[in-house]
């Protein structure tokens, strides 16, 4: 698995990276992580089609599941430690 390109985000680190004739888009936030697997061969552009893949819209949800996911775990954890 190699990175082949990171985009710049100010909430995120978005890195794509490729193995196994996948694209793979790691999108990072503090300790979570969201990981989204593209097959080459759905793609008409290569890379490209991944960027454009990952516009605004997209961008807005990944960042609502990030505050629900820190939330579950929060809550999970609270419940750990009591």
């Amino acid at each position: 698995m190699r990175i082949i390109a990171e985009l710049p985000h100010p909430d995120f680190k978005i890195s794509i990276l490729n193995m196994n004739r996948k694209f793979i888009v790691k999108i990072e936030q503090g300790n979570l992580e969201q990981t989204y697997k593209i097959a080459e061969a759905d793609l008409i552009d290569g890379v490209n089609s991944v960027f454009e893949l990952l516009d605004e819209e997209f961008l807005k949800t990944v960042s609502t599941r990030f505050t629900e996911m820190r939330k579950d775990f929060n809550e999970s954890y609270n419940r750990y430690n009591y």
